[in-house]
């Protein structure tokens, strides 16, 4: 049983390298995730990239790295970060604090567990957040840029970088309280999305949930204060009674959702790993978190779809996943947001998140790596500016 996850995960990322990884516009030393597959032109020349689902395919090969160091994903590691800055006409930041959070965090990782540094990069992505710090108008860090929506999905992962990065826990703990204090449910317990405007936006997606269960752990494990702790008790709960079906995370469709159930695993795997065991709840608490997240995998890979002989997950990990065809309707870039394909299981996203779930998974195992090993790797680094 022990390396059967290691398998699973392997396997997962077998599939995303063949069906999805491609050079950006034929330059060396390149690669990006193709967006959907079957692809089309727009997508295999990248004209449509999804900034936010590249940066999580990086994440995820670094979960790769560390379940099973290669020199190879170490290339493809620089290979993407190189790809996304040129792809980004050059630059790190866009105009969307959620993206730029996603991008902070897998490069964050990529530099402190395999070696991969970019500091310049890391230091313009940390100041964005810092800067964008504007309680004086109901915030939080806004969604993008010139913007009064204050969300979770923009917080969570902008609090969780700072915790980590040169330990700038003060905003990391104004960020979290800010998220306790606004967009708390008090009926469930679960997070709301956001608030625009001074109103509060009550939509609640697994994946705000998953980011503040991040910053919490993070905060739980960095500080001596246990409000953290007690407030991730209450959210996997939450997310328990509220957000699984049978103990299943639920899905949300494809495009950016996509990715939405696959980032609360990550984070619940998080707390089954990270969480100090201080109390008798905190030992409950990781254990819950951890039941979510293999009982997901379990069943997100009995309901996969195989494909010369590689997974193909369903967006809905309770249901089977349904084989995409080269017609019907692509996911699109609306209103700052991608919408699903017409079958979602075409879309990187959809894959990402299947494949971050097995990653997660094999976290949980004896054979996983504990608290994120450190490799004892020479850094690698490129000039960022």
């Amino acid at each position: 049983m022990d390396q059967l996850w290691a398998n699973r995960a392997a396997s997962s990322e077998a599939a995303i390298a063949k069906r999805h990884l491609k050079r950006l516009w034929h330059l060396p030393g390149t690669q990006l995730g193709v967006v959907a597959w079957p692809t089309e032109r727009r997508y295999s020349t990248f004209r449509m990239w999804h900034y936010w689902w590249q940066a999580h395919l990086l994440d995820n090969l670094v979960d790769a790295q560390l379940r099973d160091p290669q020199p190879e994903r170490l290339t493809r590691i620089n290979r993407q970060i190189r790809a996304h800055r040129i792809r980004n006409t050059g630059r790190w930041i866009n105009d969307y604090y959620d993206d730029m959070a996603w991008l902070a965090l897998a490069l964050e990782r990529a530099g402190r567990l395999c070696g991969v540094e970019r500091p310049k990069a890391l230091e313009k992505l940390a100041d964005q957040f810092l800067n964008a710090w504007v309680p004086e108008d109901g915030g939080g860090i806004p969604w993008r840029k010139q913007d009064q929506f204050f969300n979770a999905p923009a917080n969570g992962p902008a609090g969780i970088f700072l915790a980590r990065y040169d330990d700038r826990l003060r905003r990391a703990q104004q960020m979290a309280d800010w998220i306790d204090e606004t967009l708390i449910d008090p009926e469930t317990g679960l997070v709301f999305d956001g608030i625009k405007a001074g109103s509060l936006v009550r939509a609640q997606y697994t994946y705000c949930q998953g980011v503040v269960l991040g910053l919490e752990t993070e905060l739980a494990a960095r500080t001596e204060d246990e409000r953290h702790a007690l407030r991730v008790h209450r959210l996997v709960a939450a997310v328990r009674d509220n957000m699984a079906t049978d103990g299943v995370i639920r899905g949300a469709g494809g495009g950016d959702g996509g990715l939405f159930n696959g980032i609360t695993a990550r984070y619940l795997a998080l707390v089954a790993t990270t969480l100090p065991e201080r109390t008798p709840e905190d030992e409950e608490t990781r254990s819950a978190a951890r039941e979510l997240v293999v009982k997901s995998a379990q069943s997100a890979w009995d309901y996969r779809q195989t494909v010369d002989g590689l997974p193909l997950f369903g967006a809905f990990w309770d249901r089977n996943a349904e084989l995409p065809g080269a017609g019907g309707k692509s996911a699109e870039f609306v209103e700052g947001a991608v919408n699903a394909s017409e079958v979602p299981e075409k879309d990187l996203s959809v894959q990402l998140s299947g494949w971050m779930l097995m990653e997660a998974a094999h976290t949980l195992t004896d054979d996983g790596p504990q608290l994120a090993l450190e490799l004892e790797t020479e850094p690698s680094k490129e000039d960022d500016e």
